[in-house]
């Protein structure tokens, strides 16, 4: 059994179901297993998921992905309350020391009951993970985390953000139907406030802590949409307010252009 992780019994429970059929999957091959994301940023409640990052000693072969892809599918069914809100990703621990795009397919899944384990590209803004993984994350098992990756600059997060934001951007902007939902238009405005956070400071926040550093940095403008957005995401259903969705874009837009200063 892990020692408590969290101050969660249910998600501990969970975690250790989860770290046991990864251990019977990979063996000897599991290097560690960790905790990031809010759990590790210490902002988690009942509107989050569970984040976890799985080290291996080298790549997970095909044999080992249809297992885990089993199990995490398993989970999902066996657990109607978190085994579904799992995201994390299995990476090789040579591909983790420090971001290499051509090592950067690992199999990945997100969270929600449609999902399942798939390889996926990781692009640039991975290193947000990892920062968080390095300086604050959570072992459930192997060596610290730091000891994994190579310190990771603010120079280099910004630049991570710098590369890929245009694209995430532009995607919303071209599809603002994505953000009809109240959960994912919620999702939108804090992840942009901590973009707009890591830009200003180099460092990384957590959505609530990156919402309260916009309401004071971006001005009164904002306040409102960014209170809505830290409400919003207990309601992840609920139809989005059309207002809400036209000032989402204009923070995305606003975000863009600060990238460029």
């Amino acid at each position: 059994m892990i020692e408590m992780p969290t101050p969660y019994p249910d998600v501990n429970a969970v975690l250790e179901t989860l770290l046991g059929r990864v251990r019977a999957i990979l063996g000897d091959q599991l290097v560690g297993m960790y905790l990031d994301g809010s759990l590790a940023n210490g902002d988690f409640d009942q509107a989050s998921d569970i984040d976890f990052i799985a080290v291996t000693s080298a790549p997970v072969s095909a044999d080992q992905f249809a297992a885990l892809r089993a199990m995490h599918a398993q989970l999902a069914a066996g657990d109607p309350r978190w085994g579904s809100e799992i995201e994390g990703s299995y990476i090789a621990q040579a591909a983790l020391r420090r971001y290499d795009p051509s090592q950067a397919l690992h199999p990945n899944i997100e969270r929600g009951r449609a999902e399942r384990l798939k390889m996926q590209q990781h692009d640039r803004a991975w290193l947000i993970h990892c920062w968080i993984l390095r300086e604050r994350g959570i072992t459930l098992a192997g060596p610290a985390p730091h000891t994994l990756i190579d310190p990771i600059a603010p120079a280099d997060l910004r630049l991570a953000l710098r590369e890929v934001l245009p694209g995430w951007a532009a995607h919303m902007l071209q599809n603002p139907a994505k953000l009809a939902r109240r959960g994912y238009q919620s999702y939108t405005v804090l992840t942009f406030c901590r973009v707009l956070y890591t830009l200003d400071t180099g460092m990384v926040a957590s959505k609530p802590a990156a919402a309260s550093w916009a309401q004071a940095s971006l001005g009164a403008r904002w306040a409102p949409l960014i209170a809505r957005a830290l409400a919003g995401r207990h309601h992840p259903d609920a139809a989005a307010q059309a207002a809400d969705v036209a000032e989402t874009l204009a923070l995305i837009r606003l975000t863009l252009e600060r990238s460029l200063l």
